[in-house]
Parts: C-alpha cells; sequence; structure tokens
C-alpha cells in the first residue's frame, strides 16, 4: 500500500512540481505534492539522537536526519519542513555528511500542516526553493501584561547591544515550536509588543513547551547568529532553561 502511495504520488510531482535555479545557475524540480514533499528511504543509520536516512527523491538521493525511531528501507514518508545543514559533522558516527536535511517530522500518511504543527503561511524549507526561515506572523490576540520589572520583547529587539551576551529572563506566548532541530529544541515566543516590526523572539533550549504556553524562559541573548541555509537571526536566545510554564488562555 505505501508503494502505491509512493508512486501515485510521484505521478502527481510530475503536475505539480515546481522549476527553481541553483546556484550553478542550473534547472533542477522540487519534488512537492501540494505543500508537502515525499521521500522514499534506501538505507537507515542509528545513532544516539538521530535517525539518519539515505532517501530517494527528485530521480536522486540525499540524506536526511530525523528523530530517533524505527525506520526501515523501503519505507514511504510524507514531510514538509526542514533545515538544511552543510558540512555537519555527527559526533555519534564521527562522520562528515556534505549535505543533511534535519526533517522536523515526517508520516506515511499525506499530512496538513496543522498535523506537522506548521503555523499557516510557513510552508516546506527543503530544497533550493525554500531556503531560509519564515517566522510566524504576529499574534494580535496575544496582550501581556507585564510588571515594571520585566522585560517585554520590544525592549530586548529595541536596546538588543545592552543585552548582548547577557543571560535574561522574558515571559511570552508560544506561537510555534520545532523539535529537536541540531539537538534543541526551536521555540517561538511573542508577548504583544514589537520595536520597528520585531515582535517574534527565537528561544532554542532541551527544555519544551507547546504552542499556546504562557512560558518564563532565562538564557543569553546572542545578536547576529547565521547558522547557514538563510537561517539568520538579529537576536536569539540560546541554551535557555524553562523557568514557567502555564496554559494561556488565548486563541490562535
Amino acid at each position: 500500500m505505501d508503494k502505491m502511495r509512493f508512486f501515485l504520488a510521484l505521478g502527481m510531482i510530475v503536475i505539480f512540481a515546481s522549476c527553481v535555479r541553483n546556484k550553478s545557475g542550473q534547472t533542477t524540480q522540487t519534488a512537492t505534492v501540494g505543500s508537502q514533499k515525499v521521500f522514499e528511504v534506501s538505507e537507515v543509520i542509528q545513532a544516539n539522537s538521530y535517525t539518519y536516512l539515505k532517501v530517494k527523491e527528485n530521480q536522486g538521493e540525499r540524506w536526511v536526519a530525523v528523530t530517533k525511531q524505527d525506520i526501515n528501507p523501503g519505507d514511504v514518508f510524507y514531510y514538509d519542513e526542514a533545515l538544511q545543514m552543510n558540512n555537519f559533522h555527527s559526533k555519534d558516527l564521527d562522520r562528515t555528511f556534505d549535505v543533511v536535511y534535519f526533517v522536523n517530522q515526517i508520516s506515511k500518511d499525506p499530512i496538513s500542516n496543522q498535523s506537522m504543527g506548521v503555523m499557516p503561511g510557513m510552508g516546506g524549507m527543503m530544497g533550493s526553493s525554500h531556503s531560509g526561515k519564515v517566522e510566524p506572523g504576529k499574534k494580535g490576540s496575544i496582550h501581556l501584561e507585564k510588571a515594571d520589572s520585566e522585560l517585554t520583547i520590544a525592549e530586548v529587539f529595541g536596546n538588543r547591544k545592552e543585552y548582548a551576551g547577557k543571560e535574561i529572563e522574558i515571559r511570552g506566548v508560544v506561537v510555534k515550536v520545532n523539535r529537536q532541530i541540531m539537538g534543541k529544541n526551536w521555540i517561538h515566543i511573542q508577548d504583544g509588543t514589537n520595536s520597528d516590526g520585531k515582535f517574534d523572539l527565537t528561544i532554542t533550549s532541551q527544555d519544551i513547551a507547546e504552542v499556546n504556553d504562557e512560558v518564563t524562559f532565562k538564557g543569553k541573548i546572542t545578536l547576529e547568529k547565521d547558522f547557514g541555509s538563510g537561517y539568520y537571526y538579529d537576536v536569539i536566545m540560546e541554551d535557555a532553561a524553562l523557568v514557567n510554564k502555564t496554559t494561556a488562555n488565548i486563541t490562535m
């Protein structure tokens, strides 16, 4: 049954594939079924935290990394969101991949944006036509009352040089979560404030929170952080610890 879905998807790809240009100027095709993509597993390597997969896609092969799970050659998966990493070294395998794609989630069945935890309008990030991050939109329903002693996201962005390299605490509502990408969770929070259009703070942490949680994180502020492949952050909180978490009464 999985094989039938795979070949059906390939037929759809022929119709819906979009042409893009790579860095050398050659025209390639990005395999998509709607906003989704599909691959077939040809090789599996298990590590401590990740499962590395050599997959067949776009009539070629590439390496993909997912959170550790049981996967077999021949399995077919749909996915939507991925992060390209160049010259990535796996300490577990003592191996460097020229290019590996960290996929947030995979599914054996066609998926929707909601089931994959992708914010509306985000789309995929795999391949040439999907490189670079897309920030979540501003949630107008979020308006947190804060004490005078509490920092706001607007203050962090507006006075970024003052907080660069310093450890701070900040409270906000979670609007997006990407789990275990490059060994950490990526959490976006908003508090209803903004500075010159900057209203969404990205936090990396080993701790986890869910969309619609009201959270307080403590971590170091880093400026002009470039992870490559278009993932550049003017301001980011790194290696943060979750101090407090409650469920916010907010419609996202």
